[in-house]
């Protein structure tokens, strides 16, 4: 086998030191240095390409975490700008009520009537065009998420930004297209208001007195009783003596004792609305004044059938009950 010789001396006097070394052996050797060098080149090269996509992943987690904090304040405003229309379809809705404007039964329940029945000639009017309250669909969950219906939280990194944003341009397409049904049907509402200023005048639209609404519209369980019964009205408790302020322009129809509603004041508004208003203290008008909305017109007491100092409050149309609440505005 071919080797080479190496032979160390390392004086006159000392006996010279001999190696052999096969030629294989060295071919080999320089093979693995061959190896490890390119290995070590390969290993070098990948540690600085991973240093690099280190800098440029927190480059982009920075950037991301930027963009989420956006999208997470578009979704939010999109939900603003979401209840401001159910807000405006609400305000819509009342005033088609009080102004006796077709539509109100369409987006406010079954049991709502206009105030002048059909039939009565020019006051009735054909259905405004776009008025529905139905609600627009809710923004959908993040995977991982708690579900549907409130603003992104975009806190998943593996959810597609392409679907998010196209999910938000989706919505935002709903609500443009919400707020030019809206648009339209409030110039529609207002072409018809211009001649009915006066009904407005005289609509209930305020409240009647401050205090707490302790019983709604509807059926309750009587507190003297213990039986599910229809209540008529709204009751407004509040400290004896509290001022009750008419909330439309009027004429008092009646202002005395009316059995269970102790000293109780009617006031009739016109177009078939009157205003009711039981258990008081003080009652500070006569029949047949004429008040403004605003005129303080009795106190908050408890007289007749009463549990303690409210007011019930009563709005009728046609002598029928209606929901207070559906009248007020501020």
């Amino acid at each position: 086998m071919e080797s080479y010789t190496l032979i160390w001396v390392r004086d006159a006097r000392t006996r010279p030191i001999q190696f052999s070394i096969p030629k294989l052996r060295i071919k080999q050797a320089a093979i693995a240095a061959i190896v490890v060098g390119l290995i070590g080149l390969v290993l070098i090269w990948d540690y600085w390409r991973l240093r690099a996509d280190n800098v440029e992943l927190k480059g982009l987690r920075v950037e991301a975490f930027e963009q989420r904090e956006q999208i997470a304040l578009f979704s939010n405003r999109l939900e603003q700008v979401d209840g401001q229309l159910a807000r405006v379809a609400d305000l819509e809705r009342k005033v088609r009520i009080i102004a006796n404007l077709p539509g109100a039964t369409g987006i406010g329940g079954e049991d709502l009537v206009e105030l002048v029945p059909s039939g009565a000639g020019d006051d009735v009017v054909s259905l405004p065009i776009g008025v529905p309250l139905d609600p627009l669909p809710a923004l959908p969950a993040e995977p991982g998420g708690q579900g549907g219906g409130g603003p992104f939280s975009a806190q998943d990194l593996e959810f597609s930004a392409a679907a998010f944003f196209e999910k938000l341009d989706d919505r935002a397409i709903v609500l443009a297209d919400g707020a030019q049904t809206r648009a339209e049907s409030l110039e529609d509402l207002l072409s018809r208001l211009d001649d009915k200023r006066q009904r407005l005048v005289s609509m209930p639209s305020i409240w009647p007195s401050k205090g707490w609404l302790t019983s709604r519209f509807g059926v309750r369980v009587s507190p003297f009783t213990g039986r599910r019964q229809k209540h008529g009205g709204i009751d407004i408790a509040a400290a004896s003596g509290t001022p009750i302020y008419a909330p439309a322009r009027g004429r008092v129809s009646f202002a005395g004792r009316k059995g269970p509603l102790g000293n109780a004041l009617v006031l009739d508004h016109g177009f078939g609305v009157k205003t009711v208003y039981g258990h008081n203290k003080e009652i500070l008008v006569a029949t047949g004044d004429t008040v403004e909305r605003g005129d303080k017109i009795a106190t908050i007491g408890s007289s007749g059938r009463s549990t303690g100092p409210h007011l019930h409050y009563v709005v009728e149309v046609n002598g029928k009950p209606r929901d207070p609440l559906d009248y007020i505005f501020d």
